[in-house]
């Protein structure tokens, strides 16, 4: 018996453009989800600071407080960003031994007498004494922070990537946070229960800001050097850093520190007394001429920096130097320039510049120096000494 055939229906024909939407779509949406499986734990990208750049999922922070402080927390106290300084590299040290991000402040503090915007040492008709209100400034128009990420990733503490950390450590509960005081860099780096914790707290101690590192003098533990800091500023003060050395050419540099460091006190018999015996001496012209004639030729061109508030004081100089100052340049600096700190950072990359750079104190056995008087503070009050054999 015959059995009949079914007869099949032919299917339409599919449009080709709808065909090739489908076919882009199913690739879209398969790069889509091996994008986000690729991603998943490993990188994701988030706003640092305003730049954009690439983070982890597994990032771990470190945070010291909202402000570097001077000790006592008084700016009047503090004896310059130097001093500032010191305690941020050991912040950022202890961030690069935890591998962890460090949430930078996002001011720094300015000692009073440290935030005179006028440059001094320069002529009559500009005052020195020209004092701005501002008792701190932004971290960002003193520090490059993106550049400083090269070496050991940073944050601000305004900026929305931290508020989206404390969000998330507050939802952690035990795994959030981590208030720390008397725990050094060693037990937190070695201690299983730090390890997970997404964020570890300083502030808990009252000292850390202004805490020194520990084994300074051995250069094996140091991870960041004295000029890492310096060669780390904003990029307006490179650039006006760089517009002034091309404008200076070959030339040499002293920094000559005076000002603040020039303290007295009177004994009980009223005698005055100095932690830097030689200093005052050291730093007078007639004296820096007598001392650098061995270094620096007859001349050559001489770059000042300064904080000595005493107008035309290294005049002298010029008997033999061709002298530069700060103020020579205020075309340049005066659009740039908000305060002091800003000023000194400018100088600083000046001072490195030069093809010799002579240093007030001598801090490694290379430097040249004014002055043979220790740099740190010795405690010990001495008679000041204002006389030199063979000058």
């Amino acid at each position: 018996m015959a059995i009949p055939k079914t007869s099949k229906i032919k299917p339409k024909s599919r449009s080709p453009i709808f065909l090739l939407t489908i076919s882009i779509s199913a690739i879209a949406l398969l790069y889509l989800i091996s994008t986000l499986i690729s991603t998943t734990g490993s990188t994701r990208v988030l706003n640092r600071n305003n730049n954009h750049i690439h983070r982890t999922d597994s990032e771990k922070f470190l945070y010291w407080g909202n402000r570097i402080d001077c000790p006592g927390k008084h700016c009047d106290s503090c004896a310059g960003l130097g001093h500032q300084e010191s305690s941020l590299r050991c912040a950022l040290e202890e961030a690069i031994v935890l591998q962890r991000t460090f949430v930078m402040p996002s001011r720094m503090c300015i000692n009073p007498i440290h935030n005179n915007k006028g440059i001094f040492h320069h002529s009559d008709n500009v005052s020195s004494e020209e004092m701005w209100a501002a008792s701190s400034c932004a971290m960002d128009s003193l520090y490059d922070l993106d550049l400083i990420s090269n070496t050991v990733p940073v944050i601000l503490d305004n900026s929305k990537t931290w508020f989206q950390v404390m969000s998330t450590s507050m939802k952690l509960g035990s795994r959030g946070v981590a208030h720390v005081e008397g725990v050094s860099r060693v037990d937190l780096k070695e201690s299983g229960q730090y390890y997970k914790i997404l964020l570890v707290n300083r502030t808990a101690s009252h000292l850390s800001w202004f805490m020194e590192c520990k084994d300074r003098n051995n250069r094996s533990a140091v991870l960041l050097p004295h000029s890492f800091l310096p060669s780390m500023a904003a990029k307006k003060l490179r650039d006006a850093a760089e517009k002034i050395i091309s404008l200076l050419g070959d030339y040499d540099a002293i920094h000559v520190r005076r000002g603040d460091i020039l303290k007295t006190r009177k004994d009980r018999f009223g005698v005055a007394r100095t932690l830097h015996p030689h200093l005052d001496r050291d730093t007078r012209p007639q004296f820096i001429l007598c001392r650098i004639a061995n270094w620096i030729s007859p001349g050559r061109m001489l770059f000042i920096a300064s904080n000595e508030k005493t107008p035309n004081f290294f005049s002298p100089l010029s008997v033999r130097y061709k002298l530069a100052y700060s103020s020579n340049y205020s075309s340049i600096l005066d659009p740039v320039i908000e305060n002091n700190y800003q000023l000194f950072m400018i100088e600083r990359l000046i001072l490195a510049g030069a093809r010799k750079y002579i240093k007030t104190y001598k801090e490694s056995d290379t430097d040249l120096s004014l002055t043979d008087d220790p740099k740190k503070n010795t405690k010990i009050w001495q008679l000041p000494v204002y006389t030199k054999e063979g000058c």
